[in-house]
């Protein structure tokens, strides 16, 4: 059934060169993932800069007996060197005191109070994981205003091709990730990103561009995200592109109504991430991000997967029901009841998930 769900949906090949070449293997696969990031940057992402500034940071806040002295708390700011200009952001860490070097959590957040609705902090720290967290909009607006923050240090590029605001959040989790590479406490080997929605849709891309993260999960992330474009229900890229068309680079909005000219499909950006863990989870009433398009999207880079020797997401050959988790390959998903929203239920799988494929 859900292979027929795939062919119907006529996606763009993974395993063939833009020459029409096949790849035949992942020394193969190593080569075309360069072919794939040049199309998802052209087309609907922006460019990343090539290198990375230099970081320091600034102690603003400390905890030493965080969640009932279980736990520390630091909250610091992250300095961006730009030549003779520098850009700064507050970023939160909460490090559990008990069997470090710890698991840790990169989470984008749309929050800049921690704990928040969508972060259960000290359940998270006590299941033994570290949490790293920053506010989205203490790196750039939501919204078409490229002149503040981390935005105006990417236009004085001067590239032709726009960035998308989502490549920003993307390029600043990216630094919090060179200061999470210097904390001792942090078991840099299971180092996983974590986003909601819009900010899922950046934490795909961040772990498909930066292979430092093992785990990259995407929490109801949608058009744009972890579901397939073609015959997509819910939300188009017409209707994304209308709301939020800073989100992606300018000529991403070229396919609104016309999903099939896509020379790529988000199976691209998914497959980015073998074979590391890809996780990947739903929501029942969440008709505008449609789980089955998310879940037929992990199911379609299962064949990277097989070029390592390693199974993707494994299920049943049916869609997913409501509180279905699927844990057993690289690729995990789970379909929650209810609707669009970031819930402890949701964490708690996120830690299981990891807790089964980590490495000790």
């Amino acid at each position: 059934m859900i292979k027929k769900e795939l062919e119907k949906r006529k996606l763009p090949e993974l395993l063939k060169f833009n020459d029409g070449n096949r790849v035949k293997n992942k020394e193969d696969w190593e080569k075309r993932k360069f072919e794939i990031k040049n199309i998802l940057s052209e087309e609907e992402y922006g460019y990343f800069p090539k290198e990375h500034v230099p970081i320091s940071i600034k102690l603003l806040e400390e905890d030493s007996k965080y969640c009932g002295n279980t736990a520390t708390f630091q909250k610091i700011l992250l300095i961006m060197k730009f030549n003779e200009e520098s850009f700064s952001f507050p970023v939160c860490i909460a490090i559990p005191k008990k069997n470090k070097p710890c698991p840790a959590f990169l989470y984008i957040s749309f929050y800049d109070s921690f704990p928040n609705k969508y972060l259960p902090v000290e359940e998270i720290c006590d299941q033994g994981f570290a949490i790293v967290s920053f506010c989205y909009q203490d790196i750039t607006s939501d919204n078409n205003d490229f002149s503040n923050g981390l935005s105006k240090f990417f236009y004085k590029e001067g590239k032709e091709n726009k960035f998308g605001k989502i490549l920003i959040w993307s390029w600043a989790a990216m630094h919090v990730m060179d200061y999470i590479e210097t904390l001792n406490e942090i078991d840099k080997e299971n180092i996983a990103i974590v986003g909601h929605s819009r900010l899922g849709k950046t934490a795909l891309l961040t772990g498909a561009f930066d292979e430092r993260f093992k785990y990259i999960i995407s929490n109801d992330s949608g058009q744009g995200g972890a579901a397939i474009s073609r015959n997509k229900s819910g939300e188009r890229i017409k209707c994304i592109c209308e709301r939020f068309p800073y989100w992606f680079c300018d000529k991403y909005k070229k396919y609104s109504d016309k999903e099939e000219l896509l020379p790529f499909d988000q199976h691209y950006l998914l497959s980015l991430i073998a074979p590391r863990n890809l996780y990947i989870s739903s929501a029942s009433e969440d008709l505008w991000a449609d789980p089955k398009s998310e879940f037929l999207c992990g199911a379609a880079v299962n064949q990277v997967y097989e070029l390592y020797n390693k199974k993707g997401l494994v299920y049943e050959d049916q869609y997913p029901t409501s509180d279905t988790k699927l844990l057993n390959g690289y690729v995990g998903y789970h379909l929650r009841e209810g609707s669009h929203y970031l819930s402890r239920y949701d964490w708690n799988i996120f830690i299981e998930y990891i807790n089964k494929n980590r490495s000790y």
